[in-house]
């Protein structure tokens, strides 16, 4: 099968959070198996000179968008057998020192940038001499191309156009832009409609992948069921009740080969289920890189995160503001918004010997703090999959989490099964659920047989991308359109 990802983000060239992993997992596992894969993402700063084999295709973009004309290159890099990363060249649309926002503001024409890039997505599908069967577009930056691929199906002679499908990664980013947008699409009136991508007098990208892709899938099987309740639909779950047959839910897998304990550059020591003495050569050297105490028997609880309402900073401040008083440790690797931020500020400023805060993001630092850490909190107030959790898991580092979307997939509490149990988790969305949820941590801490058990169950969980693949493969041919 020849199957062609489209994303606003890719692993190692981009990155802002988990979509970038998982589209480069993803593609790498579907080459793997035998597919001819393709990946095109935009050619951001910095690309070219960080991969120097990247070359340039001969391919030209020219393309309206609105009443003007685009014009853009192609650069490719084949990473392995199988797989091809295409880049959409565009300067002035990708040559920034962001990818979605700068100074905590988006850019004011990412209607225009990322619209221009749909339409390179289909160009490229319909006139590359390599013809995909299946286009598989991730969120809403190119959640515009399934419209633009069935439009010239049915105007332009586009004769058995791939298959379309789109994953929603976070329904809570759906790409809503003012009515003028759309003149940006050259679609028919048609498509700016109710029942299209029309939302209370906007333009929703989200909404038109939803709309008019012939499959969807997202990230996790409790999220599939979630999206479509009102509570958690985001506006859309009336179009994703429409789609129900449509929709699957697929539990984002790890790419091991880069989420490891035995053979990873970034950790100090190397450790497994069976060696365990290197994760506490990790926390010690963990606790010096963060200039905390080095004290073995001192448990450290950890998050890695954009600071945002959805990831609960809230009531992680607020309970971190109770647990400080016990003898525990806690690490932060994140950024965004200014007032959370300020948050951690306040309290390693009240706490410097037992809060260690870094602010943006280090691939480095993050393996490290997995390794290092004894616990990991994600409190989320919704959690389309996550993966820092089943990273986690992967490294021993027991998750505390609140039992929403792939958290609850993922993760195994002693309540649900006893001898398989690998984190905590907790239901309410409060400071009070979140701290006694910590409070159990320190009881597992202190009971060194049982912190054992839960490393052990955490480390051999398996959540490879070859399962993933496959489920993946049934939805594809799910509408019989390809075999």
């Amino acid at each position: 099968m020849k199957i062609l990802l489209a994303s606003s983000e890719v692993h190692p060239f981009s990155k802002t959070g988990g979509l970038a992993d998982m589209v480069a997992a993803l593609g790498k596992t579907l080459a793997r198996a035998g597919h001819e894969v393709r990946i095109v993402t935009p050619l951001y700063r910095g690309i070219g000179a960080k991969f120097p084999k990247i070359k340039r295709v001969d391919w030209q973009f020219n393309l309206p968008l609105g009443a003007k004309w685009e014009q853009g290159g192609l650069w490719s890099l084949k990473p392995e057998a199988g797989l091809e990363v295409l880049f959409v060249e565009h300067p002035a649309f990708f040559d920034r020192a962001g990818i979605y926002l700068e100074n905590n503001l988006s850019y004011a024409d990412n209607a225009e940038r990322f619209i221009f890039f749909s339409k390179c997505v289909v160009n490229l599908a319909r006139y590359s001499p390599w013809r995909p069967d299946v286009v598989h577009v991730h969120d809403w930056q190119v959640g515009l191309v399934p419209a633009l691929m069935l439009q010239q199906h049915r105007a332009e002679g586009w004769e058995n156009p791939p298959l379309s499908c789109l994953t929603i990664h976070n329904l809570a980013y759906q790409g809503i832009f003012p009515p003028a947008a759309f003149a940006l699409t050259n679609l028919p009136g048609g498509y700016f409609t109710l029942t299209g991508a029309e939302y209370f007098g906007q333009l929703n990208c989200l909404k038109a992948g939803i709309i008019y892709a012939e499959v969807i899938t997202t990230v996790s099987p409790r999220y599939a069921r979630e999206i479509t309740t009102e509570a958690m639909g985001c506006g859309l779950d009336d179009q994703l009740r429409l789609r129900r047959k449509s929709l699957f839910g697929i539990l984002n897998g790890v790419d091991y080969e880069e989420w490891n304990t035995t053979e990873n550059p970034f950790l100090a020591t190397a450790y497994s289920a069976t060696r365990l003495a290197g994760k506490r050569a990790n926390k010690a050297a963990l606790q010096k890189e963060t200039s905390l105490p080095v004290k073995a028997r001192v448990p450290v609880f950890a998050t890695i995160s954009r600071l945002a309402e959805q990831k609960g900073v809230d009531i992680q401040l607020g309970a971190l503001q109770e647990m400080l008083s016990a003898n525990i440790q806690f690490v932060l690797l994140g950024s965004g918004s200014p007032v959370f931020e300020s948050g951690y500020r306040e309290l390693m400023r009240r706490f410097p010997q037992k809060v260690a805060v870094r602010f943006g993001y280090d691939e480095g630092l993050s393996h490290r703090i997995e390794a290092g850490a004894d616990f990991f909190v994600m409190p989320s107030q919704f959690e389309p999959c996550g993966l820092n959790q089943m990273y986690s898991l992967r490294y021993g580092t027991i998750p505390i989490v609140r039992a929403t979307g792939g958290l609850d997939d993922s993760v195994i509490d002693f309540t649900q099964e006893a001898m398989q149990a690998n984190g905590i988790k907790f239901q309410e969305y409060s400071v009070r659920a979140l701290a006694k949820a910590m409070r159990k941590a320190l009881v597992i801490y202190n009971e060194p047989a049982l912190l054992r058990t839960f490393r052990q169950n955490a480390m051999k969980k398996d959540f490879s991308w070859e399962r993933t693949v496959a489920e993946y493969l049934i939805a594809y041919k799910s509408t019989g359109k390809v075999g």
